[in-house]
């Protein structure tokens, strides 16, 4: 599989990939806790693929169009990105850290085409803030930044850094704020739907309310947990160690009891999220092993 680069500015331009077919349905926190080493075995035989399995995207998205996300997503980062650099907080095209960034971004974005098949035709950036915050976000469409913060605060490792990669990537690739933007418009009532699908009325109000903070979206406990296992098996496939998961978390964990971690505050409490993926790890170590491993390997900050 040919390599994406991203040019100066984070920019990917991609294509190939195979689309998913689809999985069946099955509670999410059912799969984490029953299947093991023997139910990956399982899996893998009975559905013929090897990996984490999260059932189908919710039927909530498709009340959104997809297009009509990215486009509000790309404005929003564009926006984001404008204003950090005018008050100097957005990280140069040299920056080490930024390359260290879209170097493994690369590395892993040909991987994430079976997990959503739009996402051959996304321009991917990725860019680096200097905030302090533990912070990292995928908007919709591919957008990628982190904070400075998470990677000198926790001292992430690559293998680290291409776990909360994966993780946000997943949010994106799931259509995550799209199901959530769904199901808020499901609450108001088909009639409103409709009329926000065709951009008409008091109902198209609602959807761009709905989509107005793309970057700080606040997703379901089940979003995070499907995110984790999505990104632990993107970061396999990319030739990075599977089992920075845990390390990861643990760091995480640690700088939330000096200081609350923002965007800890929805997910899943530490020991949940850890015991999570060790029960997958064996789902995703073979792909790691037969991974073609990173030509490059960066030092934390």
């Amino acid at each position: 599989m040919t390599e994406p680069k991203l040019d100066e500015r984070g920019h990917c331009h991609c294509a190939g990939g195979v689309p998913a077919p689809g999985r069946f349905r099955a509670d999410r926190r059912l799969f984490v806790r029953l299947l093991g080493a023997g139910g990956a075995a399982f899996a893998a035989a009975a559905f013929g693929r090897e990996g984490v399995d999260v059932g189908p995207p919710s039927v909530f998205a498709k009340a959104v169009p997809a297009e009509q996300i990215e486009r509000a997503a790309t404005r929003q980062y564009l926006a984001l990105m404008q204003q950090t650099a005018s008050r100097r907080n957005l990280a140069p095209k040299d920056h080490p850290q930024l390359s260290r960034l879209r170097a493994i971004a690369a590395q892993i974005i040909p991987f994430t085409y079976e997990w959503n098949p739009r996402a051959r035709h996304w321009q991917w950036e990725v860019n680096l803030i200097g905030s302090p915050q533990i912070n990292a976000f995928c908007m919709p469409g591919g957008k990628i930044a982190f904070h400075y913060g998470i990677l000198d605060r926790l001292k992430l490792g690559d293998d680290e850094v291409a776990m909360v990669m994966g993780h946000e990537m997943a949010h994106a690739l799931r259509e995550h704020a799209r199901e959530q933007m769904g199901k808020s418009l499901a609450t108001r009532g088909a009639v409103e739907i409709g009329s926000a699908i065709l951009g008409l009325g008091n109902g198209g109000r609602l959807l761009a309310d709905a989509g107005r903070q793309l970057a700080t979206w606040k997703f379901s406990r089940d979003d995070e947990s499907e995110a984790d296992l999505i990104g632990l098996e993107l970061a396999a496939r990319s030739g990075y160690d599977p089992r920075a998961g845990v390390t990861l978390w643990q760091k995480m964990a640690a700088a939330n009891q000096r200081a609350p971690v923002e965007m800890l505050s929805t997910h899943p409490s530490g020991p949940t999220r850890i015991a999570d993926i060790k029960a997958n790890l064996a789902k995703v170590e073979g792909l790691y092993a037969r991974a073609e491993k990173p030509a490059q390997r960066f030092a934390p900050p």
